[in-house]
């Protein structure tokens, strides 16, 4: 049985534009890391929260990390308490699922702290707590990812049912993110409850036809079926710039351009050869409306959360 562990878990693209709440993939250019150390005084505190964020609450009960381990601890009957630190890699308000992030690192390095440790399901379950934390609703498309690795299709919230999708080789994630925060809650404040026959038909093939298109590697089916007609258009006038940073990453080859997660941060998918003038493009059409941003090419695959310290 370990005194302390440290475990690192990656940003991820919520939604990928067409499966709002049930699709999401890794992004390993950055995430979250967390040191769990065992004390013999019973609770959850947090020490220390460092890194490009701050301002986040260190009661337990009030922070995403804090509240999965108290989770973690009750579920797996953990003696004594943990101490956490918490080292945030991923902006605020980013679309990148900082809060998840945060979660899955805490479940996976407390976890490592106990004689019995908890399967990945358990971990997904307590991760869950801390995200409705931040979010206020419980949804798993960036904690699946997160924790298990890849592009992840999660079915189900109270007894969720996980499938890895293969992505085909030579694919590649670009991503830019606008200097500018948007809160998840604010985000799904525009989304109507109300969906027309069309759209609906519309975007059920749509994700038929995008995770058939990666089962068989078809990247015409892909690009064909790369477009969210229902949440996009509600979200897009919460970022500034975004139709044209759209027609940017298209108009130099992507397979397709969608908002990741609740926002602001803009994704595309793409063949790698592209990836460069896209990245450039998606950038340079935030900055015609004068928005800097931070930008990345990542691969989308394996591994999730892992701990780091090079023990199991």
């Amino acid at each position: 049985m370990r005194d302390s562990a440290v475990a690192f878990a990656p940003a991820t693209v919520a939604n990928v534009g067409i499966g709002f709440d049930i699709l999401g993939h890794t992004v390993q250019a950055l995430g979250d890391r967390v040191t769990a150390r065992r004390t013999d005084k019973p609770g959850v505190r947090i020490t220390a929260i460092t890194g490009v964020v701050t301002r986040l609450p260190l009661d337990a009960q009030r922070n995403t990390a804090g509240k999965a381990v108290m989770s973690l601890w009750e579920a797996q009957g953990g003696q004594g308490g943990v101490e956490l630190q918490i080292e945030k890699g991923i902006p605020l308000s980013s679309g990148l699922g900082g809060s998840a992030a945060s979660a899955v690192a805490a479940v996976v390095a407390a976890n490592a702290l106990l004689p019995n440790p908890a399967d990945k399901m358990t971990l997904l379950k307590c991760a869950m707590h801390g995200e409705q934390v931040a979010s206020g609703s419980v949804h798993v498309d960036n904690i699946s990812p997160s924790l298990f690795g890849g592009l992840v299709l999660t079915v189900g919230v109270d007894n969720p049912r996980i499938k890895q999708v293969p992505v085909p080789g030579g694919v590649r994630c670009v991503l830019v993110h606008p200097h500018l925060e948007l809160e998840t809650r604010a985000a799904r404040g525009v989304l109507s409850a109300n969906v027309t026959l069309s759209d609906f038909v519309w975007q059920t093939a749509n994700l038929a036809g995008f995770i058939s298109g990666c089962y068989s590697g078809d990247l015409d089916l892909i690009r064909d079926s790369f477009e969210d007609v229902v949440i996009e258009r509600q979200r897009q006038t919460l970022i500034p710039g975004f139709p044209e940073v759209r027609t940017a990453a298209m108009a130099h080859g992507a397979l397709g351009c969608s908002i990741s997660g609740a926002g602001p941060t803009v994704f595309a998918w793409c063949e790698a050869p592209r990836a460069e003038a896209i990245r450039g493009a998606m950038v340079a059409a935030f900055s015609a409306h004068g928005l800097d941003a931070d930008s990345w090419v990542t691969m989308i695959e394996p591994p999730g959360a892992r701990i780091e310290d090079g023990t199991a």
